[in-house]
């Protein structure tokens, strides 16, 4: 009876050590789903997608600020990779977004008004200045494109060039064998 009990105890102990191990895991993943910014970011889309009257227009404000917001730090992320140099524009968009998290918490709260008056009347206010912070990115863009730009701008001229360069030296050298073949005839053929 003794290793029965034995084995039963084993078996509890396995099971209990499994279930911890079950649910440490879930609640890992469940935080980091949670926290993941893909994913808040899709649910936001979803939820704007399906919901209706102004309540849908403060999701579709929130979802616009965030859009603007991942268009700005990508065109950050490319100007980093090219090395090219940016200026203060890292420190900008650092400024940009903590006034566009200020704006997302002001449209969060507005996102639980049930006062649909005073939701009417808060909303034309927010669209403006989810409009300014999407001027603004739009303004930090250009200045990223602009230094992108004007690097390519001079590596097409001195490529253009050399591709001139190099295609009247295959055309010159393609009339010069043309003018080789009409002066020798070829193999198997009378000369004219």
């Amino acid at each position: 009876m003794s290793v029965l009990a034995e084995v039963l105890l084993a078996l509890a102990a396995l099971m209990l050590l499994s279930t911890v191990v079950v649910v440490v895991t879930i609640r890992v993943v469940y935080t980091r789903v949670r926290r993941s910014r893909v994913v808040g970011a899709s649910l936001l889309r979803v939820r704007a997608t399906l919901t209706v009257g102004r309540q849908h227009e403060v999701l579709r404000l929130r979802v616009l600020l965030s859009d603007t917001l991942a268009s700005g730090r990508e065109a950050l992320d490319l100007a980093d990779r090219t090395g090219r140099p940016r200026g203060d524009l890292h420190r900008l968009f650092e400024r940009i977004r903590g006034e566009a998290a200020a704006i997302d918490a002001q449209l969060t709260l507005l996102s639980s008004e049930r006062d649909a008056r005073a939701l009417a009347d808060a909303l034309p206010a927010a669209g403006v200045r989810v409009e300014q912070i999407r001027a603004l990115v739009r303004r930090l863009r250009a200045a990223v494109s602009t230094g992108l730009v004007g690097a390519t701008d001079d590596a097409l001229t001195g490529l253009t060039a050399d591709v001139d360069r190099e295609v009247a030296a295959l055309d010159a050298g393609v009339r010069e064998l043309h003018a080789l073949n009409a002066d020798s005839p070829l193999p198997g053929r009378s000369a004219p």
